[in-house]
């Protein structure tokens, strides 16, 4: 650790759903091929799908110069920014990157991850370039997500507002977006769209002036998590047989979670009839099946699948603002998958 400084660093955040893995994963394809880069993830849900798919979606070669950490388990600042802090130095000390990107939870406050990153004792290891906020502007016709706190603070701690799935929409949505950037007094950040999923590299190096950062706005966007366990961000390891359960919430929105055995062989058709089929505000799965490791992604809009390098073992996440919807949910999935 006392040999690394300056490492470039940015936060990639956005509201659930927006597309922040998708365009992390392009990014790291098209990252320069002598650097090294490390990725700590934070997601809402206790197992942790997104460093699965990133580094599933990894190949071998590519993979040597990724490195990648998650902390599960809701908003890595809690605790004093505890968990962040340990993941943090771990993934530094390991890989001794040459750029640093974190990509909180969807349900996360960026204010509380980029103070954690400017504190003294991070100043010469750290230098925090553009933080990225990822919208999809479809959410704007909601006034549920126009007006949460968090997602509001996700657009106002942001360097560069970047418009994703914009090839999806049915309607030009960027007189409602600059509309909406206005009434959060943001009019002059810069508003970028990406191109399925891909923006240009140098966007990150885009020299920022530091955000003002207000202690008091912590009064205006509480965060109250039920953390079931693994505040330390110890990693979670999957049962020697079967399917392990976990649950979390907190602002709102529930997780149902399975981490499964990595001798647990699902049936791709079955699987992507079930999840194709759901009404959930979000939902990823990384499994094992009889063609191979698959990632599935869906949100409100859209359903993806993409086909993986390796999987070590079975993980899916639903995400949805009600606690009854999730339940109903999480018995569906298990009946059907047999996953009790």
């Amino acid at each position: 650790m006392d040999k690394l400084s300056n490492i470039p660093t940015n936060i990639i955040t956005g509201a659930l759903g927006v597309g922040k893995t998708t365009l992390i994963q392009s990014l790291l394809k098209n990252k320069p091929k002598n650097e090294k880069w490390a990725i700590l993830v934070n997601e809402f849900g206790e197992v942790g799908i997104d460093g699965a798919m990133l580094t599933g979606a990894a190949s071998h070669a590519a993979a040597q110069d990724i490195f990648i950490k998650e902390v599960p388990g809701g908003c890595m600042c809690c605790t004093s920014g505890l968990p962040m802090q340990i993941a943090l130095n771990l993934l530094l000390a390991q890989a001794k990157p040459d750029r640093l990107l974190i990509e909180p939870t969807g349900l996360g406050h960026p204010k509380e991850v980029l103070e954690t990153l400017t504190q003294s004792h991070y100043e010469a290891l750290l230098n925090v370039q553009a933080t990225l906020t990822l919208i999809d502007a479809r959410k704007l016709n909601s006034e549920r997500w126009r007006s949460h706190p968090t997602f509001q603070e996700q657009m106002q701690i942001a360097d560069i507002l970047v418009v994703t799935k914009s090839d999806l929409y049915e309607h030009d949505h960027t007189s409602q977006l600059t509309q909406y950037m206005s009434d959060l007094e943001i009019s002059s950040t810069p508003l970028i769209f990406a191109d399925k999923g891909k923006i240009d590299c140098q966007l990150l190096s885009k020299h920022v002036q530091p955000k003002h950062l207000d202690s008091t706005d912590e009064q205006t966007s509480p965060h109250h998590h039920a953390h079931s366990s693994n505040q330390e961000a110890t990693p979670l390891i999957a049962p020697e047989t079967g399917c392990q359960r976990f649950v979390n919430s907190g602002q709102g929105y529930y997780s149902r979670g399975w981490l499964c055995s990595q001798h647990t062989q699902f049936n791709y058709q079955a699987c992507r009839r079930l999840f194709e089929s759901l009404e959930v505000e979000r939902l990823k799965a990384v499994l094992i099946t009889d063609q191979g490791p698959i990632s599935f992604n869906k949100d409100q809009e859209t359903f993806h699948e993409s086909r993986l390098e390796s999987a070590i073992d079975s993980r899916i996440e639903l995400i949805t603002h009600n606690e009854k919807i999730a339940d109903d949910l999480a018995n569906t999935i298990e009946n059907v998958l047999q996953l009790a």
